[in-house]
């Protein structure tokens, strides 16, 4: 583990930038993890823009290397991780960075890096970090796609503990790498782990790293998706879907309080589980979606319905079989994008299909957006790198404007016959204090949205 140094005039902006730090408490503009504030989609600001600009105002742009994590905004900085391989490594071996940036400016105020080797992942996505760092206060908590977690101090980068998921706790690397994001509940840091025995949730000190509690077997693999933390039944649940089944757990605990058996396919547990009043969804590739109705009086929960196909084709299916793209639930509505691209609505009561439109997102299979509410309406970053502004009804889609924000870099990888030849962005976007923080496998870039700006 290495810290690489910064000049002078980068030690003075750090310096300014925990003074400030010490004075403004972490505002709701900051988006300090995945998906948001509250892990939602949310986006709770104002004075943003009405409409799409035909040129987006860029900020700043700034030099990075590969990965799928996206980025976290608070209290003045950026944080992000990509990977490098050794150029001379025949094994796929090389370095992951976690990198912080002033949020104005772009410049780098410090570089934490460690080894590590991606032998053990799908070669054709062995290309960076998952996980979205998580920011608490004084911390930043990030994860290595092998599974290396790091507690580090957000003012200078320094490791305050650390935990690796294969020398600590047995655990066996999914296919496609680590991808949870771990999540802060009071004293606790909670994350998906597949540490044996037991160990397929756990729970540290988020201040020492100790031990607080451990939960489940792994059955399988230990999936790819993000806890979240719901309010319902009178109590506080961490709900986590993994390659076996949906789970609700107490997070002070570890505690089961009620689970719903579903495997997913290939251990491709992604889409992050939706929660909207009683409503809670999750969604997959090959099966599509399991809905649960969350009882009112109890943390308990039962089944209102889920997809019986086994095909994700889409002239097969009626539901939605997303794969990345995390849908929405609005009122008794359900927008997402399945397995082809096919932007669906669905009636949440039933599972059955409302309408389909093929306008927002590439008809390619994994097609992927990144769907974020702002007021009455939804900012969109599809994997072709566009910025759209875009209304989900009962009736159908209504596109209010679209533009390039970045170059998709990715490769979209190999499918059941060929490799697929397109280029693909599939990092989720940043919204916070009026600007969209978005990266690729080359760089990370600050975007105003603010119609101040415009």
């Amino acid at each position: 583990m290495a810290l690489q140094t910064v000049s002078p005039l980068v030690r003075t902006t750090l310096i300014f930038g925990v003074l400030a730090g010490c004075v403004l408490p972490l505002s709701a503009n900051d988006w300090p993890e995945w998906r948001g504030v509250n892990r939602d989609g949310v986006w709770s600001e104002t004075g943003i823009v009405d409409a799409m600009p035909n040129e987006l105002n860029v900020k700043w742009r700034v030099p990075i290397n590969s990965g799928f994590s996206g980025a976290a905004v608070a209290d003045g900085r950026v944080f992000i991780t990509d990977w490098a391989e050794d150029p001379t490594s025949r094994t796929m071996d090389g370095t992951e960075r976690a990198i912080a940036l002033d949020e104005e400016t772009g410049e780098i105020l410090w570089v934490r890096e460690w080894p590590t080797t991606y032998r053990m992942l799908m070669i054709s996505y062995a290309i960076g970090p998952r996980a979205t760092p998580t920011v608490d206060g004084d911390r930043v908590y990030v994860v290595g796609a092998t599974g290396d977690l790091y507690c580090l101090n957000v003012e200078t980068g320094a490791v305050l503990w650390e935990k690796h998921y294969i020398a600590d706790y047995d655990s066996f690397i999914p296919t496609w790498g680590v991808a949870s994001s771990p999540i802060v509940d009071g004293d606790r840091l909670i994350t998906v782990v597949g540490g044996e025995p037991g160990g397929l949730i756990m729970a540290f000190d988020k201040r020492t790293g100790a031990e607080v509690w451990r939960a489940l077997d792994v059955v399988g693999e230990m999936g790819y998706g993000q806890p979240i933390l719901v309010d319902a039944g009178g109590a506080r649940q961490l709900i986590v879907w993994h390659a076996a089944a949906l789970v609700s757990l107490n997070p002070e605990t570890g505690d089961l309080y009620w689970e719903e058996e579903w495997e997913a396919g290939g251990g491709m547990s992604v889409a992050t589980p939706v929660h909207s009043g009683n409503y809670l969804l999750v969604t997959q590739f090959y099966r599509g979606s399991l809905m649960m109705r969350l009882d009112q009086d109890r943390p308990d929960a039962t089944l209102l319905w889920k997809g019986q196909s086994r095909s994700e084709m889409p002239g097969e299916t009626d539901g939605l079989h997303a794969l990345i793209t995390t849908p929405l639930i609005e009122g008794d509505h359900i927008y997402g994008v399945g397995s082809y691209g096919e932007l669906r609505g669905l009636n949440a009561r039933t599972g059955e299909r409302v309408w389909m439109s093929d306008q927002m997102t590439a008809q390619a299979r994994w097609g992927t957006a990144f769907m974020v509410k702002q007021g009455d309406r939804y900012f969109v970053v599809n994997d072709d790198g566009f910025l759209i502004i875009a209304e989900f009804t009962p009736g159908g889609y209504v596109e209010q404007g679209r533009t390039k924000l970045i170059e998709p870099t990715g490769d979209a990888g190999f499918g059941p016959t060929r490799r697929f030849d397109r280029k693909v962005n599939w990092s989720h976007p940043a919204f916070a204090n009026g600007h969209i923080v978005h990266r690729n496998d080359n760089e990370i870039i600050r975007v105003s949205l603010r119609a101040e700006d415009y």
